[in-house]
């Protein structure tokens, strides 16, 4: 195993849709091992997907303290309900803002050893799948903001970028 290192707004990578994997073998079972390597090794993330360690394939990784969970090609088809909370995320370190998401969703695709997987999640497990997929897609938690909200995020970033700090207090979970 080994700890890949992360990719960071405004990387493009974080930008590009993913690869379908298709199947699990052994390249795919290290990529989830070295993602788990890298999520322990940061120290706070819950949720990592491979683009935020640069590689463009539809996996992601995640822990919400009962231990390691692994998708392969994860297909979220049904939300229901609603959630608001404070998001935060691994690639784009320092800020957190509150994020609407589904409640409850139904998601499919592999576990780490190949096998077909159908579940039903709610809350933080929803939660931090939807915010994983979405890095899948290309799309990152500052997109899911409102207008007035997000552009305080973009101020803030600027500001980083430029030296000037602009972090926002919280203690939302890293995904």
């Amino acid at each position: 195993m080994a700890v890949l290192p992360m990719r960071y707004f405004p990387d493009p990578v974080l930008r590009e849709p993913t690869q379908r994997v298709g199947s699990v073998d052994d390249d795919v079972r290290k990529l989830i091992a070295d993602m788990a390597e890298t999520m322990e090794d940061v120290g706070y993330g819950i949720g990592l997907a491979a683009p935020q360690v640069g590689v463009q394939r539809r996996v992601l990784v995640y822990d919400i303290g009962d231990g390691l969970h692994a998708l392969v090609d994860p297909e979220i088809y049904e939300r229901e309900g609603s959630q608001t909370d404070e998001e935060g995320c691994l690639s784009i370190p320092g800020i957190a803002f509150p994020v609407e998401r589904a409640l409850t969703i139904r998601v499919r695709g592999l576990d780490a050893d190949g096998r077909p997987l159908d579940a039903e999640v709610s809350e933080l497990e929803a939660r931090v799948i939807q915010h994983e997929v979405d890095h899948l897609d290309g799309v990152l938690f500052i997109d899911r903001l409102d207008r007035e909200v997000r552009r305080e995020a973009m101020r803030i970033l600027r500001e980083r970028a430029l030296g000037g700090g602009g972090t926002v207090p919280g203690a939302a979970p890293r995904m």
